[in-house]
């Protein structure tokens, strides 16, 4: 079975960098696709050097088009039964490829999720490999001991020789934070133990999620006018369509972030109104109350509050009593759907 690893990136070369030295280490070999889209940054340059010691396949967009039509783009372009899809800043474990390629072997209808962590202090440097400071942070770093500025580095040598180093300074979950910690262990405990949970569509992720090609085809790829949780309605549209989520064991990928806090998809919810449009389900306007329980300083009402995708799913079946249309109401910034 093949795989092709389908990699979306924007202005971020030096993190693509150690994504695609990550990937010419792989134990199993795969096809790898990189979509620039429409980068201003040096990225052509780090695919150039990156294809010069392993096969890469590339396709640039002169103008930026949004993570979903890059995604689709490489789809397109992949000859893999099998897609993989990554950020041009989430470097893979050693057996990534080859723990996706085993589960979906296992199971062929499978929308795979892998194991998503982050690397820690990364959020600050420019260049991971060279701990250079990203704008507005010299002060921070300039400050720090030598020692302490050294430890932020990310490298290809320890890519390729002493991966151990980079999981060691790992954590789980794609940002850190309490709130995305919650989320994730959630999702991985769903994933893990509820496998007919209605709602598991709701643990996919945007990064280290694996699918079939032609099931992906099928069912037309990644929404174009959705620019967050594009991933959860990819997903739910694969179950819809007979796919089955599943929890990929030791298929890890490493973040590196480059932001403070995490893309909260209550501070920008414009993609509420697309998705309810597409699936007007209970299930799609509760996300935001399940995300809004994770908060510390949440609204929602202690009875209303939810903590496992299970809760969703009582709650999406209509089971707890609760008018959570009038809870929404409390969170602010959401519109009525």
């Amino acid at each position: 079975m093949k795989l092709s690893v389908v990699i979306r990136s924007k202005d971020e070369a030096d993190r693509l960098r150690l994504t695609l030295a990550s990937l010419a280490r792989q134990s199993m070999a795969a096809e790898v696709v990189v979509v620039d889209d429409g980068s201003s940054d040096h990225t052509g340059e780090v695919i150039a050097e990156a294809a010069r010691r392993s096969p890469i396949k590339t396709l640039r967009h002169e103008h930026a088009l949004g993570r979903c039509a890059a995604s689709n783009a490489g789809a397109r372009a992949a000859s893999g039964e099998v897609l993989l899809f990554l950020d041009g800043d989430t470097p893979a474990g050693p057996d990534c490829v080859a723990r996706h390629t085993a589960a979906h072997a296992q199971t062929p209808m499978l929308a795979g999720r892998g194991d998503t962590f982050h690397l820690r202090g990364t959020r600050f440097l420019l260049d991971p490999e060279t701990a250079s400071p990203r704008a507005g942070e010299e002060g921070r770093l300039a400050a720090m001991p030598p020692a302490e500025r050294e430890r932020l580095k990310v490298t290809r040598e320890q890519i390729e020789h002493d991966f151990a180093a980079i999981e060691r300074r790992a954590s789980p979950g794609i940002y850190p934070g309490v709130g995305p910690r919650l989320l994730y262990d959630l999702e991985i405990d769903a994933l893990r133990n509820d496998p007919d949970n209605e709602v598991l569509w709701a643990a996919a992720s945007g990064s280290n999620f694996s699918v079939r090609r032609d099931v992906f085809l099928d069912v037309g790829g990644f929404d174009n006018d959705l620019d967050n949780n594009e991933h959860r309605e990819l997903s739910l549209r694969l179950c819809q369509a007979g796919a089955r989520m599943g929890f990929v064991e030791g298929a890890r990928t490493y973040h590196l972030t480059h932001r403070s806090g995490w893309r909260d998809p209550l501070e920008q919810s414009d993609w509420e109104a697309v998705f309810y449009r597409r699936h007007p389900v209970p299930a799609v306007k509760l996300l935001a109350v399940l995300w809004a329980s994770l908060s510390g300083a949440s609204r929602v009402p202690p009875e209303a509050r939810m903590s496992s995708l299970k809760d969703l799913e009582r709650a999406a079946r209509g089971e707890t009593g609760i008018d959570y249309d009038a809870v929404r109401r409390l969170i602010p910034g959401l519109q009525a759907l």
